[in-house]
């Protein structure tokens, strides 16, 4: 597919206000499944979603013909079999993976974390495939490793629809070098976690392009002990919307959150709790690391289950006015 008609067919989705469809549904059944993220693949024209390391598998990956009424279809294999050579050999923890397709090289291409082999701290790598399943290749390097300040993680990619335009927002990772407390950094006055916006070259996904922007951090009176999981979209009428979770992933105040802007670098103002335990949670607990289809609409996200942490789908509606809705 040529990339003007991908940017079309994206164009065509966002420049329609979003109907409110349907509350959350069960996709894999009790299948641990953290921090989901979800892609269409140009050549399939099926929907992909690729998750934290579990079940045997560093990268996992589900795929269903339509993202809210299903089925899905869990990936048996391991799509990224072995990690960039900066990974811990011994322990490789590899989280929150997100990918995305680049016509100019034909190619896929997949933002990770992984823990260092020489640090207790996580950075984003990034690794390429010919197929959207892999096996994935993985660059030597990391893509984004500010070990100093805690390291980072949650890399989620960002395609323009306007202008063609690609960004990865990712998150610093302060509370991994907290003073203790939830999550490592409940204890005042705690370590930032803000979300940087780096562009990166929109013909190959992989090299940066000048320097990141911060768009938000952590309030310790709204947020807890980190903001996490960023995940940008823009909306039919230009709006930018940066949904992310607060709090610690393992108490009852974890959270869906967002915020929206004029422009992609900010300021970004934030609109509060999307579903958690100020709001409506649909009888979920903890839920969090939600992830948009481009151009908004469709969002997966992960709630705590039996095997851990499940992955469910809803639809949502973005007004004139920025403000996301759930259906009830």
């Amino acid at each position: 597919m040529q990339l003007t008609s991908l940017l079309s067919a994206i164009v065509a989705l966002v420049m329609a206000p979003l109907a409110i469809l349907a509350s959350p549904a069960e996709t894999l059944g009790n299948r641990d499944f953290p921090d989901p993220a979800i892609t269409l693949d140009p050549r399939t024209h099926e929907w992909y979603t690729f998750a934290t390391n579990s079940n045997g598998k560093n990268v996992q990956a589900a795929y269903s013909p339509n993202p809210h009424d299903g089925p899905w279809t869990y990936v048996e294999h391991d799509l990224l079999p072995t990690p960039g050579k900066w990974v811990n050999p011994d322990q490789y923890d590899i989280w929150a993976p997100d990918v995305h397709y680049f016509e100019a090289t034909d190619s896929f291409v997949m933002y990770y974390s992984g823990l260092l082999a020489d640090s207790p701290y996580h950075c984003i790598g990034i690794a390429t495939a010919e197929n959207i399943t892999g096996p994935y290749e993985a660059l030597d390097e990391p893509f984004a490793c500010p070990d100093s300040e805690g390291g980072a993680i949650d890399a989620s990619g960002y395609l323009d629809p306007f202008d063609g335009s690609f960004f990865v927002v990712y998150k610093v990772d302060g509370s991994s070098k907290g003073p203790g407390g939830p999550c490592g950094n409940g204890d005042p006055p705690g370590e930032p976690t803000p979300f940087r916006l780096q562009r990166v070259n929109e013909s190959d996904g992989i090299t940066p392009i000048g320097h990141y922007t911060e768009i938000l951090d952590r309030d310790p009176e709204l947020d807890g002990p980190l903001i996490e999981a960023p995940n940008l979209i823009r909306t039919w009428n230009g709006t930018f919307v940066l949904f992310y979770s607060s709090h610690c992933y393992n108490t009852p105040e974890y959270d869906i959150k967002y915020a929206t802007a004029d422009q992609i670098e900010g300021p970004y103002h934030r609109r509060g709790e999307l579903m958690g335990p100020n709001t409506t949670s649909f009888g979920f607990d903890g839920p969090g690391g939600a992830s948009s289809v481009r151009g908004g609409g469709i969002m997966v996200f992960h709630a705590n289950c039996d095997a851990g942490r499940c992955m469910y789908v809803t639809e949502f509606g973005v007004d004139e006015d920025g403000i996301v809705t759930l259906q009830d």
